[in-house]
């Protein structure tokens, strides 16, 4: 006897078919997301690699890449804008762990601390920088103070210091905020588990909450690279912007805003965007070559 033909099998509805996928209609919601960032990221910087191929003057496309690296002076933008991003990004998140790590607990005064830290972000650079010039001037309190204590007046300011100091200040809330997800984020009984077996404070600390904690920690550090990658108020006004704190922004500025040479001023901010897609190439792979589990579960 032959055998029956199989019923044909009805179509599923187009939302059971893009479930199956692991699409469902709670993607629509990504959708005003991605037009954001189409329209004000994707869109400029592919207008901005393709003015930057369509020099003023015509003639090769890479004149603008050839005249930046044949300065030396442009050229060394990129050392200066390195010199000073690596050591702030350092800097910034050894100075905020350890605050975020103490908020992992409450304590008195917990909020104000809280408040203090992150009150610089409200500020913006250029008042920032305006307050430096009143605080780190040759009779602002810092040289008085060091002066009552018989120690020589400094310059603070105008200089690469200034623009150091000026970056760290806002970068250091910014890896707070960041980094108290991170330690918040890791079981506290794994830290337990490792007390019963002997680890004392600082052991637990080191070999415990260190490690765990260490992919929010490059990540941190990537982010304030990036964002002292991005220093101009403060290079400008409290920095020596036509040698030590000639960072790569400032090219950029002069060619777009002084010399109204946009095609120019668009390849040197291609030169400084593959600069740091390179950068966090590399720190994001050093990220997912860490350990990622369930204990380190903070915003990462």
């Amino acid at each position: 006897m032959a055998d029956r033909a199989a019923p044909s099998r009805p179509p599923q509805p187009l939302r059971h078919r893009l479930a199956e996928q692991g699409v469902d209609w709670t993607v629509l919601l990504m959708l005003p997301a991605v037009a954001i960032i189409g329209g004000l990221f994707v869109y400029p910087f592919l207008y901005g690699l393709s003015i930057s191929f369509q020099p003023l003057g015509g003639g090769d496309p890479l004149a603008n890449y050839t005249d930046f690296f044949g300065d030396s002076y442009q050229r060394d933008s990129i050392w200066k804008t390195l010199r000073l991003a690596v050591p702030v990004a350092l800097l910034s998140v050894a100075a905020a762990a350890p605050l975020a790590f103490r908020m992992r607990r409450d304590f008195p005064g917990r909020r104000v601390v809280t408040l203090v830290v992150l009150l610089p972000l409200t500020f913006g650079s250029v008042l920032i920088a305006q307050g430096m010039a009143l605080v780190f001037s040759a009779n602002g309190w810092i040289n008085l103070l060091l002066q009552s204590l018989a120690v020589p007046q400094q310059q603070f300011i105008y200089n690469f210091t200034g623009t150091f100091i000026a970056t760290v200040i806002v970068s250091v809330p910014f890896a707070f905020v960041m980094l108290m997800g991170f330690f918040g984020g890791i079981d506290r009984s794994v830290e337990d588990a490792a007390a019963t077996l002997g680890a004392g404070r600082a052991a637990r600390f080191w070999r415990v909450v260190v490690p765990l904690a260490m992919p929010g920690l490059l990540t941190a550090f990537t982010l304030c690279l990036v964002e002292a990658f991005a220093v101009f108020p403060s290079a400008i006004l409290v920095g020596q912007p036509d040698n030590a704190t000639h960072v790569l922004t400032l090219p950029i500025y002069q060619a777009a805003s002084q010399r109204s040479d946009y095609p120019a001023a668009a390849a040197i901010a291609m030169v400084m965007t593959a600069l740091e897609l390179l950068i966090l190439g590399v720190l994001l792979l050093l990220r997912n070559r860490l350990y990622r589990g369930p204990s380190a579960g903070g915003k990462g």
